[in-house]
C-alpha cells in the first residue's frame, strides 16, 4: 500500500511537472492610492490598464506627476507548488519598484518596455499574498525621454500578467522577451537560412539532459522543417540553436501579401513536454538605395505612412486591445503601408497587427530631444553613466522583445537630438548603434534628425539610413522649402539614405477659412482648410522625389501635449489627420486615403464650413473614383477627374440661406453621394446684424469715455484757442469736435436705447 501511494504521488509530480507554461491575466481587483492634482487623497480599485493622469493632462493642466501606489491581494494556486512563477508588466511608466509580502523583488526605470520578474520565492501558499507596485512619473534626469512634445502618463498602463513554468523552461528573463530569437539570413525567393536561438533558464541544483524539438510550420499548420536534438543543459542560463535552410520559401510581401510562418519549440526531459512556445516568423529581405528608395524583396515600394502616439480621450495611454485595433483599422482605412512608432516603444498588440497586415515599422527608442530654440532643463542629453545605462538598457529591451516581429525593418535611435559642439551626444549615438548592430545585425539603424545635415554631415553618418523632421510651411518658411532642403541634402550627399520622419499642420474641425493663409503654430485659429492644403502640397513634393525611402506624416492622430495652447482645445497637438477620441476624420484623412486607398473615396472638403460670407466659393473634392459630378442647388457642373485625389469647382454661387452641394460618382456600377449644407449669410444682415450690434454694445463704454475725453481736449485745445485765428482752422476745428460730440452722443444712446427695448 506504501509503496503504491509513493507511486501514485510520483505519477502525479511528473504529470504537474509535465505541464508546459500558462499565462494568467493578472489585471482585475487592484487597488489604487494616489493623489489628484488639487491634492486630493485617492483611494479606489482599478482595472488594469489603467493611468492616474487620463483626466487632468488633457486640459492642459501641468498633470500630476508624482509617486502612487498599486496593490493586489491574491491566493497562490497550489498547482503552481514545484513551480516557477513570474509576474510580467508589459508598461508602467515612469520607474516601479515590486514588493511581495514586504520584501522587495526588484525594481524598474523605464515607462514603456515590459519588464518581469521572477516571485516564486516570495509566495506564500497558506495565506493570501500581496502585491505592492510603486510607481513614479517623477521627472528624472537619468531615465529617457528626458523632455518631449507629449505627455509622461503615469500608471500601470499596460496589462500584467503571472506566468507559470517549470524550474527547467524557456528563459522569460532575457529583458522580458520571449526567449526565442527567429534570426534570418540569406533570404531570397529561392532559400532562406534562419537560426532558432532559444535561451534555457535551469533554476535546478544540477544540470539536464533535455530534448530540443524546433519546427517551422507553414501558414496552414504544415511542417515544413524540424529537427529534434538532445542536449545537456547546464545550472542557470544557456543558449540552444537549430539552423534550417527554407527552400522556395514564401516571403513576407508587405500589404501585398504577408505571409507568416511560425516556429514551434518545445523542450522535453524524460520524454515528458516541460516547456512550449510558438513564434512567428515573416521570411523577407529589404534594402535602401540613396537614389531609388525602399526595397522589399527586389521590388520598389514608396513607403508612404503616419506616425503615431499611444493615447487617447478619458483613457490618457491606458488604452484596450480595442482602442489598438481602431487606431490600426483606421490607419490601414487611410491606406499607409508603413508605421513610425513614436516615440518610444508601443504596446505588443500594435506590433502584431503589423506583422498581419503587411505595414513597415519603424520602432523606436525614447532618446529624445527637443529643437534648440525652446528652452528647457535639458536638450534630451545627459553625459552621465546613468543616463546612458538607462539608455543602453531600453535599447535591448526594446530589439530583444520585439526581435521576431516581421513587420519591424529598422530601429530608431534617437528624435530631434541636438549635436552641440561643447557637449555631443555624437560618441554615444555611435554606442546605440554599435548596440543595434550586435543585438540584431539583420535590420537596418535609423535616426529621426532635426539638425541641418550641411552644418552637421557627422551626425548623418552614424546610422544605416537617415530621416528628418520639416515642417516647412508651419514653423518656418513655405510647403515648397521641403522639396528645396531634400535636393540641398540629396545633391551635397548623394550617398545618405534620406527620409521624411515628420511633417504636419495642426487642423481643427471647428475652425474655418476661405482665405488661406499660414497660421500661427502655436496659437490660434488653426484652420482645417489650412491643414488640408498643407498636405496636398507636400504630398506632390514628396512624390516627385523618388530618392525619398519613406515618409511619415505627424500625426495619425490628435495628441497630449499639457503645454500646447493651440487650435480649439489647450493641451492638446492637433496635427492628427484623427480627433482625439477617434470620432472625427479631418479633410486630410479623406485626401490621403483618395491617394493610398484602394477603397472607393468620395468626400467634400471644408464641408464643416457651415457658415459663409462670400457668395462666391470653392467646392473641392477628395476622392480616388474616375469622374466626379457637382450639384449645387439643383444646378449640376460639369464632371471632372481628380489629380492627386483633388477635384475642383471654382466660383461657384451661392444663394442667401441654405445651400444643398452634393456630388455624385459611379465605379463597378455602384454608385456614391456625398453631401453637405452650407449657410451663406451676409454680414450686416439679419442675426449677424444683431450680433455686430452687441459686438459694440461690450465695448460702448470705453468708447465713450474715449470720445468724451477727445471732445473735452479739443474744445479747450482746439476750438477755444483757433477761435480768433484763421478762419478754416477755426472751422475745421469745429467740425471735428461736433462729428466727434455727435458720434458720442449716439453711442450714449445705443448703449442705453437697445439694452431697454430688450428689457420690455
Amino acid at each position: 500500500k506504501t509503496i503504491f501511494t509513493l507511486f501514485f504521488m510520483l505519477l502525479l509530480s511528473l504529470a504537474s511537472y509535465s505541464q508546459s507554461s500558462k499565462e494568467v491575466t493578472f489585471n482585475n481587483d487592484w487597488t489604487f492610492k494616489g493623489e489628484s492634482l488639487s491634492g486630493v487623497q485617492i483611494n479606489e480599485n482599478v482595472t488594469i490598464p489603467h493611468s492616474w493622469n487620463s483626466q487632468d493632462a488633457q486640459k492642459g493642466l501641468l498633470y500630476y506627476r508624482g509617486t502612487c501606489e498599486y496593490t493586489k491581494s491574491f491566493k497562490a494556486d497550489a498547482a503552481w507548488q514545484g513551480k516557477r512563477v513570474f509576474v510580467r508588466f508589459e508598461g508602467v511608466n515612469i520607474t516601479s519598484k515590486v514588493m511581495m509580502n514586504n520584501k522587495e523583488v526588484g525594481s524598474h526605470r523605464g515607462g514603456y518596455a515590459a519588464f518581469i520578474f521572477e516571485i516564486t520565492a516570495y509566495l506564500n501558499f497558506d495565506k493570501d499574498n500581496l502585491i505592492l507596485v510603486e510607481v513614479s512619473n517623477e521627472q528624472t534626469m537619468d531615465v529617457i525621454p528626458l523632455v518631449g512634445d507629449f505627455n509622461n502618463y503615469g500608471g500601470i498602463y499596460r496589462p500584467v500578467s503571472l506566468i507559470i513554468k517549470n524550474p527547467i523552461c524557456i528563459s522569460p528573463l532575457d529583458f522580458a522577451s520571449p526567449g526565442i530569437y527567429l534570426k534570418q539570413q540569406n533570404v531570397s525567393e529561392k532559400n532562406a537560412d534562419v537560426e532558432v536561438l532559444t535561451k534555457i533558464s535551469n533554476a535546478t541544483n544540477e544540470e539536464a539532459v533535455l530534448t530540443y524539438e524546433s519546427k517551422v510550420l507553414d501558414a496552414s499548420g504544415t511542417i515544413v522543417k524540424s529537427n529534434t536534438s538532445e542536449v545537456v543543459v547546464p545550472v542557470g542560463n544557456s543558449d540552444l540553436s537549430h539552423k534550417y535552410t527554407i527552400p522556395n520559401p514564401h516571403l513576407w510581401n508587405g500589404k501585398q501579401d504577408p505571409y507568416i510562418y511560425q516556429v514551434q519549440v518545445d523542450i522535453k526531459q524524460n520524454g515528458l513536454l516541460i516547456d512550449s512556445k510558438m513564434e512567428p516568423l515573416g521570411l523577407r529581405y529589404f534594402s535602401v538605395d540613396a537614389n531609388k528608395g525602399f526595397f522589399l524583396n527586389g521590388k520598389h515600394i514608396s513607403l508612404r505612412g503616419v506616425c503615431r502616439h499611444q493615447d487617447r480621450f478619458n483613457k490618457a495611454s491606458a488604452l484596450s486591445n480595442e482602442d489598438h485595433e481602431q487606431d490600426m483599422d483606421l490607419m490601414l482605412e487611410m491606406g499607409i503601408n508603413t508605421l513610425r512608432l513614436a516615440h518610444y516603444q508601443h504596446a505588443e498588440k500594435i506590433y502584431d497587427m503589423a506583422d498581419s497586415s503587411g505595414l513597415v515599422v519603424w520602432a523606436e527608442l525614447p532618446f529624445v530631444g527637443i529643437p534648440g530654440a525652446t528652452v528647457v532643463f535639458s536638450d534630451g542629453f545627459e553625459n552621465t553613466p546613468e543616463f546612458k545605462t538607462n539608455a543602453k538598457q531600453q535599447l535591448h529591451e526594446l530589439i530583444r522583445q520585439n526581435f521576431n516581429h516581421p513587420s519591424i525593418l529598422m530601429w530608431s535611435l534617437f528624435n530631434e537630438i541636438q549635436f552641440p559642439k561643447d557637449d555631443s551626444p555624437l560618441d554615444f549615438v555611435k554606442e546605440l548603434n554599435a548596440i543595434v548592430k550586435n543585438d540584431d545585425p539583420y535590420r537596418l539603424s535609423v535616426g529621426a534628425h532635426i539638425v541641418n545635415p550641411i552644418n552637421y554631415p557627422e551626425t548623418n553618418e552614424v546610422t544605416d539610413i537617415i530621416a528628418y523632421n520639416r515642417y516647412s510651411g508651419w514653423y518656418y518658411g513655405e510647403p515648397k522649402d521641403l522639396g528645396t532642403f531634400m535636393d540641398d541634402v540629396h545633391q551635397s550627399h548623394p550617398d545618405f539614405k534620406i527620409g521624411l520622419s515628420e511633417y504636419g499642420a495642426g487642423g481643427s474641425i471647428f475652425q474655418h477659412t476661405d482665405k488661406l493663409a499660414t497660421p500661427n503654430p502655436i496659437g490660434v485659429p488653426h484652420p482645417e482648410e489650412y491643414q488640408s492644403y498643407y498636405h496636398e502640397e507636400h504630398l506632390k513634393i514628396i512624390d516627385e522625389r523618388p530618392y525619398i525611402w519613406g515618409t511619415y506624416l505627424w500625426n495619425m492622430f490628435d495628441f497630449g501635449s499639457h503645454f500646447r495652447r493651440e487650435g480649439d482645445l489647450a493641451g492638446m497637438n492637433d496635427k492628427g489627420l484623427v480627433s482625439y477620441d477617434r470620432k472625427t476624420k479631418k479633410d486630410a484623412f479623406y485626401f490621403y486615403k483618395a491617394n493610398w486607398s484602394d477603397q472607393p473615396v468620395l468626400h467634400i472638403a471644408s464641408s464643416r464650413f457651415i457658415f459663409r460670407s462670400s457668395p462666391k466659393t470653392e467646392v473641392r473634392v477628395y476622392s480616388n473614383l474616375s469622374s466626379v459630378s457637382l450639384q449645387v442647388n439643383g444646378k449640376t457642373y460639369p464632371e471632372k477627374s481628380p489629380e492627386k485625389g483633388v477635384v475642383v469647382w471654382e466660383n461657384i454661387g451661392l444663394e442667401l440661406g441654405a445651400n444643398g452641394i452634393i456630388v455624385r460618382a459611379i465605379k463597378n456600377d455602384v454608385n456614391y453621394t456625398n453631401d453637405c449644407v452650407w449657410m451663406y449669410e451676409k454680414d450686416y444682415v439679419g442675426m449677424n446684424f444683431n450680433i455686430k450690434v452687441f459686438d459694440f454694445l461690450m465695448v460702448a463704454w470705453q468708447w465713450i469715455i474715449i470720445g468724451a475725453i477727445a471732445s473735452i481736449l479739443i474744445w479747450f485745445y482746439g476750438v477755444k484757442r483757433y477761435k480768433n485765428s484763421h478762419k478754416l482752422k477755426y472751422y475745421s476745428v469745429v467740425f471735428i469736435f461736433c462729428v466727434l460730440t455727435l458720434s458720442t452722443l449716439i453711442m450714449l444712446f445705443v448703449k442705453f436705447y437697445v439694452p431697454s427695448l430688450l428689457d420690455g
